[in-house]
């Protein structure tokens, strides 16, 4: 992509998610996510209906009059971006790939953490760790993650959601926001993810097109896995064919969703032609 479109792109971007996090999301991302605890801010004198509890007696003591601790929330949070931009990302038959559809997410969600003062880290996957930035705050690092999320060319197409969890696990120490885009074709990836719940605020978000969950019978139809890249002859017109498929991929959905409900992790589900904005809205809602 040429740097002139690349930076329209980015900017269309900006423009679009930006104003979705200034004034739809406004205090909802806030709400729903908030501070570590509270932490000491200063020491004043008591008023008539403070709590008796915050007395600082050392200050008291030295003034011979009552002083209170004041606390205020401690803000500051990170949010971590776990990216799936394997092969199957690039599929889509209605206007959108799943691709740009997490692209936008990613952003919107980028420039509320911004919004917050929070810091903002990224983690491109596929089978292995393509790209990590850490995190950071400010409006010139998220216009870099945008970038990277439309421009970044991966190594491998194939997915190891597995894999992304531990470079997490590795990396982040304190408690962060988490949010897992992907489209969730993957699994063996329990135990590890059971281990980032417990440790983090932990969010999936799968991405997925309609068509991918049956085939139509169409007859003999060659296709092409965008993962393993191999071409195979399908007989869609057979009713055992089309129904092993559709088990398989019901399967995948329920196997993501299970696995997050049951370990305390949050899920989101959208279509590429659904509005995101309503999910995640809907979502941060429901939790304050």
């Amino acid at each position: 992509m040429e740097t002139k479109d690349l930076l329209k792109k980015v900017r269309k971007i900006e423009i679009k998610t930006r104003r979705l996090s200034d004034n739809v999301f406004g205090g909802e991302y806030h709400s729903t996510f908030k501070g570590r605890g509270m932490t000491f801010s200063e020491v004043r004198q008591y008023q008539y209906g403070d709590d008796v509890r915050a007395i600082d007696w050392n200050v008291t003591a030295r003034y011979n009059e009552p002083f209170v601790k004041v606390f205020e929330e401690e803000r500051e949070l990170t949010l971590m971006l776990l990216v799936d931009i394997s092969g199957s990302e690039f599929f889509g038959t209605n206007k959108k790939l799943k691709r740009d559809v997490i692209t936008e997410i990613a952003a919107t969600l980028s420039f509320s953490a911004m919004q917050n003062n929070d810091k903002v880290g990224v983690i491109l996957f596929t089978d292995q760790l393509e790209l990590y930035i850490p995190p950071k705050k400010g409006k010139f690092h998220i216009l870099r993650i945008i970038r990277e999320l439309l421009e970044f060319k991966a190594t491998s197409s194939k997915t190891s959601i597995n894999a992304a969890l531990e470079f997490l696990l590795g990396v982040l120490k304190k408690k962060a926001i988490v949010f897992l885009l992907s489209d969730f074709i993957d699994n063996n990836y329990e135990k590890t993810l059971q281990i980032a719940i417990k440790k983090h605020d932990f969010t999936g978000i799968r991405i997925y097109d309609k068509i991918e969950a049956s085939f139509p019978n169409i007859g003999m139809v060659p296709i092409i896995d965008n993962e393993s890249k191999k071409i195979n002859w399908i007989n869609t017109s057979l009713n055992s064919v089309r129904n092993n498929y559709k088990k398989n991929f019901e399967e995948l959905v329920s196997n993501f969703k299970e696995i997050f409900k049951k370990n305390g992790g949050g899920v989101i589900d959208c279509c590429v032609d659904e509005s995101y904005v309503k999910k995640l809205l809907g979502y941060f809602k429901a939790r304050i």
